[in-house]
């Protein structure tokens, strides 16, 4: 009975394989639809971030109002994150001259400390207990920062670093293997575990993103931001309504 009741008020999906499918194919989309708007659409990185950020603020106001767990809710709310995460960070790197490694300094001690306080106030940061209004805010907030984070150590990587999208996509591929080859062998956290696979899809989804639409020069394929958007997206309704999503439940 208690890990029924547990699961009806979790508001976070179960953590399973196809949920890893859905986040990488949505930070993907954060990338291009967030270069879509800023880019191809010419509105640029502060336009597009005003966008996409009132889109969260919904989207997060409409997750947190919910009374249980509703994939398309809480997967409408994890591309807008995304989609802001890359106007915004485009914003700081580039627009006001932080810097990829700046940004990517500054974003990463903003999550450290999002995590920190929520530890400190409510005691874990496991995505199984995210129950709770005030559990459900610290959740989107440090995704946001991760979301944020993602782009700008992505773009840093694949430029600064010199390694390019390709090199970018094989880095972070072989990172996510190693959690995962941790996560079946060894008896490391599973809640640091699955927030290191968590922020570390993010800058896969900015480098891939960015070698499918820059353009064949800069090491991309140069295809259609709007196509390479379109597509994503069909994907990941294809897999949020194909297949079944449970609330994750709370270990006893």
């Amino acid at each position: 009975m208690n890990s029924e009741k547990s699961a009806v008020l979790s508001k976070v999906p179960e953590v399973t394989f196809v949920f890893w499918i859905i986040k990488i194919l949505a930070t993907t989309l954060g990338e291009t639809g967030g270069d879509m708007v800023s880019m191809s659409m010419n509105l640029g990185y502060l336009v597009g971030t005003g966008i996409f950020a009132a889109l969260f603020l919904v989207a997060v106001g409409v997750q947190i109002s919910a009374k249980q767990f509703h994939p398309v809710i809480y997967w409408v709310t994890i591309i807008a994150t995304t989609t802001v995460g890359t106007t915004l960070a485009d914003f700081a790197d580039r627009s006001l001259g932080i810097g990829y490694a700046g940004g990517t300094a500054i974003l990463l001690a903003l999550l450290g400390a999002s995590l920190f306080v929520w530890y400190r106030t409510l005691g874990s940061v496991a995505v199984d207990t995210v129950s709770s209004p005030k559990s459900e805010m610290f959740y989107w907030v440090t995704i946001m920062f991760s979301q944020t984070l993602g782009t700008a150590l992505g773009d840093w990587t694949a430029d600064t670093a010199g390694i390019g999208y390709g090199g970018g996509v094989v880095t972070f591929g072989v990172l996510l293997a190693i959690i995962a080859a941790a996560y079946f062998w060894t008896k490391l956290s599973r809640t640091a575990l699955f927030w290191a696979a968590f922020i570390l899809t993010r800058p896969l989804g900015a480098v891939v993103g960015d070698l499918l639409d820059k353009p064949v020069s800069d090491g991309g394929f140069a295809l259609s931001r709007y196509t390479a958007s379109a597509v994503l997206l069909g994907l990941i309704a294809f897999f949020v309504f194909v297949f079944s999503h449970k609330p994750a439940r709370r270990a006893h």
